[in-house]
């Protein structure tokens, strides 16, 4: 089949997370390599309504592998989201040249790209679009990992290993919130490496006597004198938990809420190798003209899905990963 793609944009979209800028050189990087244009749009949809851009060569992303947040700058347009808006979104477009676009983000992000597709069929026009799966909150459904997990509860990690230091010191309880959004991913993976006395993630429904008050007796009769309880934001405030373990047990605990530091900070090895990747099949899925697609990770391995499919499916979150942290943090 004859290439059509000469020309596609690359912007990033939605939450920032470590390893976007990996997938930005990967999606450059390989354009080159097949004889493909590529335009960088800053601001995400905002950029590409205002005609924020910038043309892009492999000297315009050495040395950005390392470095976290996003070289293209993000943004959230609700202007986008209405058909006036992705009419000037598709005026850029066609300004531009534009064959393809791979749109680095999460659901959002994938769904506003369909739609400008779709709204450029409707006139007649081809517009291409790929998603490249990046939340350090890891709950796109297509996707069993998305870029910036890793990093993320990495330096969660390292926050609390080093707060534990202190917290030690005084003999106190810990009670830190971690992002995450509605998922609680994050801070489970994070609650077993910390070895946590208690998590709390919103997909289980807890019982604050024997999950968290419980688990913190046991572990003092047991000679601990301190306490880690690791909140997922989806199950509510750190400082209520805090509130009510004061209340219950009598002991005064220190809040910490961890916040955007968790988004920051140099990618991991998992997030560039899994960002180069995804960017290398996004473009390469546009050069063989299979547009309005995700590239997700299943099992290990990169996987090239339906776009509109992938919207529709859901990550069941299994409890055996919880299983694990509880016989752990038994005294």
């Amino acid at each position: 089949m004859e290439q059509t793609v000469k020309r596609i944009g690359i912007l990033t979209s939605g939450g920032d997370a470590p390893g976007m800028n990996a997938a930005v050189r990967a999606v450059v990087r390989t354009a080159i390599s097949q004889g493909v244009e590529c335009v960088g749009i800053r601001r995400g949809y905002h950029g590409l309504i205002n005609g924020d851009f910038m043309p892009m060569n492999a000297s315009s992303v050495s040395h950005i592998i390392h470095k976290g947040g996003t070289v293209l700058y993000t943004a959230r347009s609700k202007e986008f989201t209405t058909e006036e808006g992705r009419e000037k979104a598709l005026g850029t477009c066609k300004l531009l040249g534009l064959d393809g676009i791979v749109a680095i983000g999460g659901d959002g992000t994938f769904r506003g790209a369909l739609a400008l597709s779709r709204q450029a069929t409707a006139h007649g026009n081809d517009l291409q679009v790929v998603g490249i799966p990046a939340t350090i909150d890891n709950d796109i459904g297509c996707s069993h990992y998305t870029i910036g997990f890793d990093t993320a509860c990495n330096t969660a990690i390292e926050c609390i290993d080093k707060l534990r230091d202190t917290m030690q010191s005084h003999e106190r309880c810990s009670v830190v919130e971690v992002m995450g959004r509605h998922a609680g991913y994050l801070a489970l993976d994070v609650g077993i490496s910390v070895g946590a006395t208690a998590v709390l993630i919103p997909e289980r429904t807890f019982d604050f006597e024997s999950d968290v008050v419980e688990p913190i007796r046991k572990a003092r009769l047991a000679g601990v004198t301190h306490f880690m309880v690791v909140v997922a934001e989806g199950v509510g405030s750190a400082v209520d938990i805090a509130r009510r373990i004061q209340e219950e047990i009598g002991i005064d605990p220190r809040v910490t809420v961890l916040g955007h530091i968790q988004r920051g900070g140099t990618p991991s090895s998992r997030d560039r190798e899994t960002a180069s990747r995804m960017g290398y099949a996004a473009v390469q899925s546009l050069v063989e003209n299979r547009g309005n697609r995700v590239i997700a990770t299943r099992d290990g391995s990169i996987v090239n899905l339906d776009m509109e499919e992938a919207l529709a499916m859901t990550k069941p979150f299994t409890m055996d990963r919880y299983m694990v942290l509880e016989a752990l943090s038994r005294h």
